[in-house]
């Protein structure tokens, strides 16, 4: 048996005698539970240029829907490259395309945005139930 000192911060400390090792796998134990309820998201990607194809759009659309379903959070990026720069409402159109696509399964989080050579927006997903 030790003397344990429980609550260092309390006005006086709080100590108890008890076996130092137990206590020691009770805080684990509780830090452990606490890491499994945790809820990780994660941002995923996916990039497109000015001049995608409808084909090309369908499927990154469906890798889209598949990572929302599964609780992460989707970056859609336009990245232009060269004189690409002066068709940005190209972009703006085909991201708003790509929002129409899965707008049943996510919402729009950030507004469609402007930053250097790319234009981006982010979704995340309706339910945040994730799927096995």
């Amino acid at each position: 048996m030790d003397l344990v000192e429980i609550a260092p911060q309390a006005v006086p400390p709080v100590c108890k005698v008890i076996d130092y090792g137990k206590f020691l796998y009770d805080i684990q134990k509780k830090e452990k539970l606490q890491k499994k309820k945790q809820q990780v998201i994660v941002l995923k990607e996916i990039r497109l240029h000015p001049h995608t194809d409808t084909h090309d759009l369908d499927f990154k659309a469906r890798h889209a829907a598949n990572f929302l379903e599964e609780g992460n959070k989707v970056k859609v990026s336009v990245i232009f490259k060269g004189r690409e720069l002066a068709y940005t409402e190209q972009g703006e159109d085909l991201l708003n395309r790509f929002i129409e696509k899965v707008e049943d399964i996510a919402k729009v989080e950030q507004e469609i945005n402007f930053e250097g050579k790319t234009m981006h927006t982010i979704l995340a997903p309706n339910k945040t139930k994730k799927k096995k």
